[in-house]
């Protein structure tokens, strides 16, 4: 009995005990740290000024390479590969689609040196820009005689190449039943009586 009196102060509940005081330490030393970090990182130099965005000034080439078969092996450069290769961005996109998603998109624009921020046109600029389209568009260049004009000369052309198609199918025709025909001697044939029906001359 003595020894379950002794017992009851001892402590038997095995949990872990934390010293407050160092670990408030442990907590200021890291928030220290953390602010001495983001100081230096903002402090590496001035924020990077990026031009405007602007408009593209070349012509994107999507059809050169359009029904052109391509042997890819894996030692090939990416610039040889299958696909459009971006040369800013060293990538190469499997299809048109997705290329041109890649081009106008943020990271090949940050690779050019812009940001994605239009720059805000005067008005002058935009009545710049509308004389030149005037200039460039040729007054009465298109009327409803011109696209009159247009469909049936498309109508006569697809006329034009179901007619050739036709003969086409028909030459393959007659020689394909030239082929099947077995040739035959003409003695023989004539003796058989397939020379035909022939009328002597008086």
């Amino acid at each position: 009995m003595a020894a379950s009196n002794n017992a009851a102060g001892v402590d038997n509940t095995f949990r872990r005990k934390f010293d407050r005081e160092e670990y408030l330490e442990r907590a200021r030393e890291r928030e220290r740290q953390e602010s001495e970090s983001r100081s230096k990182s903002k402090s590496k130099g001035p924020p990077v000024q990026r031009k405007p965005l602007k408009h593209r000034d070349y012509e994107v080439d999507l059809e050169s390479r359009l029904g052109k078969t391509q042997v890819v092996t894996p030692v090939a450069p990416l610039s040889q590969q299958a696909g459009y290769y971006c040369s800013v961005c060293e990538c190469v996109v499997k299809d048109s689609a997705n290329y041109l998603d890649h081009i106008n998109g943020k990271k090949h624009q940050r690779a050019l040196g812009m940001s994605m921020r239009v720059e805000r046109a005067s008005l002058k600029q935009v009545q710049e820009r509308f004389e030149l389209l005037k200039k460039r568009k040729e007054p009465g260049s298109f009327t409803e005689q011109d696209l009159d004009e247009r469909i049936l000369k498309q109508q006569e052309e697809e006329e034009e190449r179901k007619r050739q198609r036709r003969e086409r199918k028909k030459e393959k025709k007659k020689e394909k039943a030239a082929e099947e025909e077995p040739e035959i001697d003409p003695d023989v044939a004539e003796m058989m009586g397939f020379g035909g029906f022939r009328t002597s001359k008086k």
